[in-house]
């Protein structure tokens, strides 16, 4: 039966899924566009530090003023409302809450927000997507232990990814590579909330009308936000990832399956079976026509002469050879789609993507040379980047990963374009993230750290 189904089933019987958000942001904002138009949910609380503005938000997308009115979490259960205020425990820990929606986009309190959900027996649909990069894997063990569904959030793009590459191994393809699209050159990794419109294409002017915040925009430019869903996604999927970092390789649509092969068969890959990000400029800043920046995509392998033949005579566009294939989604919709996770973790069971192992990491990069006594501002800031690397490569030289790098001081210099390592800062050893973290670096270290899959 299909979702959807299920969801006027629930409808009809008066039982709907009763879902809390945590983070009434941008992303948040977008899926509570689209709640009223879903049957069989009720959305019976929203915690976020700015409870104002977050009722601004809920008017800004169209919800009446009298629907989030109520005193209190068992109020809104009963009306059928929305209780709005700052206590998200009140939420994870209530015992009529069936799903947690995380997206407050703070990897530090993601986790601690998860943990206390899985303590309480609640799924959890992660939007914040920098929190799985660094403690995925074990995220998804505790909820797993708890006896509850941890996801990541269809609409953005790491589930989207996800889904792509479990569609081609389901049809019996061998997954040669997939991944997602960027606006990308080699210095944009240098990027700071003081450059970043230029190099994104917009003037001040016209971020500050729209509200943009240039720290968030940065962490997509300087190639935070890629490095941070490919570790998603390899973690999710068991596909390799380059050994120094991404390659952004320009092309167009039609150009993927050319693109994305084996160096030895002309491609930019170091083998087959990995995740890679495409560029949407060429390499003098020229932008590529009919680009993949917004979208998501996979390429797979025809094994045989008469596959290869099948995709010649339905006219699927291939590399030369005829023996690459790649099926794209040129968009996605963010939290507009985060509707889809939600149900499947709640009617099915199943996750929209998870972590299944610890293949890649996401490690701090410094941007300029950097001072012992400076302190980190994370991704899309100005001290560091994100640099995407295989995870028993981090794990050797003790990397520390880009969720963790927030309001942290350095204890000793690091030259511009250095990894980072724990060493290198003075951690906060309090956190729950920093446990996690930990936790996972012993259990999932080398050599127990997986070997990525090949197809």
């Amino acid at each position: 039966m299909s979702l959807y189904a299920k969801l006027q089933q629930r409808a009809a019987a008066g039982q709907p899924v009763r879902i809390a958000l945590i983070g009434a942001g941008k992303f948040g904002s977008m899926y509570l566009a689209q709640v009223p138009r879903i049957p069989g949910v009720h959305l019976a609380g929203i915690a976020d530090l700015s409870p104002e503005a977050a009722r601004r938000n809920l008017v800004r997308v169209g919800w009446p003023e009298d629907r989030t009115r109520a005193a209190s979490l068992d109020a809104a259960l009963a009306a059928g409302t929305t209780h709005v205020g700052e206590d998200w425990m009140a939420l994870v820990r209530h015992p009529a809450i069936d799903v947690v929606v995380e997206c407050t986009g703070h990897p530090i309190a993601a986790v601690d927000h998860c943990l206390e959900a899985f303590r309480h027996g609640k799924h959890v649909v992660n939007v914040t997507v920098e929190a799985d990069a660094f403690c995925g894997p074990l995220l998804a063990l505790k909820a797993a232990e708890a006896g509850v569904v941890y996801s990541m959030a269809f609409g953005d793009q790491p589930a989207l990814i996800c889904d792509l590459v479990d569609w081609a191994r389901t049809c019996g393809f061998p997954v040669v590579a997939a991944g997602r699209g960027h606006k990308w050159l080699p210095h944009f990794c240098e990027s700071t909330p003081d450059t970043v419109w230029g190099n994104y294409g917009l003037t001040p002017e016209q971020a500050a009308r729209g509200g943009l915040n240039p720290k968030m925009f940065n962490s997509f430019l300087d190639g935070s936000k890629p490095s941070i869903e490919s570790t998603a996604v390899s973690n999710a999927t068991g596909l390799a990832v380059p050994s120094d970092g991404l390659l952004y390789p320009p092309a167009s649509v039609e150009d993927i399956p050319f693109v994305t092969r084996p160096r030895s068969e002309g491609g930019v890959l170091e083998h087959k079976g990995m995740v890679e990000v495409i560029s949407s400029l060429e390499a003098d800043g020229r932008r590529i026509p009919y680009d993949i920046r917004m979208g998501v995509w996979v390429t797979v392998e025809g094994e045989t002469e008469y596959i290869r033949n099948c995709f010649e005579e339905y006219n699927a566009h291939t590399d030369p050879s005829g023996r690459y294939f790649t099926l794209y989604k040129r968009w996605h919709l963010i939290g507009l789609e985060v509707g889809v996770s939600v149900a499947s973790v709640a009617l099915r069971g199943e996750a929209t993507g998870v972590a299944a192992g610890w293949h890649a990491d996401v490690v701090a990069t410094a941007k300029r040379d950097l001072q012992a006594g400076e302190v980190l501002d994370g991704e899309g800031g100005y001290t560091v980047w994100g640099k995407l690397m295989p995870a028993a490569r981090s794990a050797a030289m003790g990397g520390l990963p880009l969720g963790l790098a927030h309001d942290v001081r350095l204890v000793r210099p690091v030259r511009k374009g250095e990894s980072l390592t724990w060493d290198d800062v003075a951690m906060d050893t309090t956190t729950q993230a920093y446990a996690i973290r930990k936790a996972m670096e012993e259990a999932l270290a080398p050599p127990a750290v997986l070997a990525p899959r090949t197809a």
